[in-house]
């Protein structure tokens, strides 16, 4: 798949990839970040790109790495790390809200984070999955939001949504792991998540008030 028009150096992902390999949400990974040294930069290479964020490696070793959605710096994002993690075959990613720790699971990788490191999103439930389908892109109203119903609920699984809000181009949100994260401390529960078209998150609350989120990732463009 080399549906993407990025410049070179630049790594596309799909993270949180259905059972069949489909879907998922598209990441660009700038894997030196030193070409784009400043905010300013890193804003106008992530707004030309125009993927939900775009992270950029300031220590591949470390796995110190910065986080850019069109439009804002994020301190914390589930789908950009997720990816990274994958990419660059890592156990722990330094970001300033603390670090991410991570592990691969055989066709998934997971990573552990804090429910408070997320930016405030709206959850709000849906009567069913069907009502959650029939949103408009984006539902009317404002602020960042995560539409959510039961598909199974003895069985955890969940039919989901996510709309931005903010403005931008990107109005609905593929795959979104900050969000599922959130969603999964809440009910205090582990979750299998279908969003978007079609993308899968999985996540899995701990007692320490840790949540992990996993999912599977594929290149798209390597650059």
């Amino acid at each position: 798949m080399n549906d993407y028009d990025v410049p070179r150096g630049i790594d596309v992902l799909r993270v949180f990839c259905g059972p069949d390999g489909r879907h998922g949400n598209a990441l660009g990974v700038v894997r030196d970040g030193r070409g784009h040294p400043d905010e300013a930069s890193r804003q106008l290479l992530a707004q030309r790109l125009g993927f939900s964020e775009t992270v950029f490696v300031d220590d591949p070793e470390r796995g110190r790495v910065d986080i850019h959605a069109p439009g804002l710096r994020l301190p914390f994002a589930g789908h950009p790390l997720v990816g990274t993690a994958w990419l660059l075959d890592l156990e722990v990613l330094e970001l300033e809200v603390g670090d991410v720790f991570a592990r691969q699971d055989g066709e998934f990788t997971w990573i552990t984070a804090r429910p408070e490191w997320v930016p405030p999103r709206t959850l709000q439930r849906y009567a069913s999955a069907a009502e959650v389908d029939a949103l408009p892109a984006p539902p009317p109203g404002e602020g960042w939001l995560y539409a959510w119903a039961w598909e199974d609920e003895a069985a955890g699984r969940v039919r989901a949504r996510a709309f931005p809000r903010r403005g931008e181009a990107v109005v609905e949100d593929e795959a979104t792991g900050a969000a599922a994260l959130l969603l999964s401390a809440r009910l205090g529960r582990a979750l299998n998540i279908t969003q978007g078209r079609g993308s899968q998150i999985l996540t899995a609350p701990a007692p320490d008030g840790t949540v992990e989120v996993g999912g599977r990732v594929l290149m798209a463009v390597r650059g």
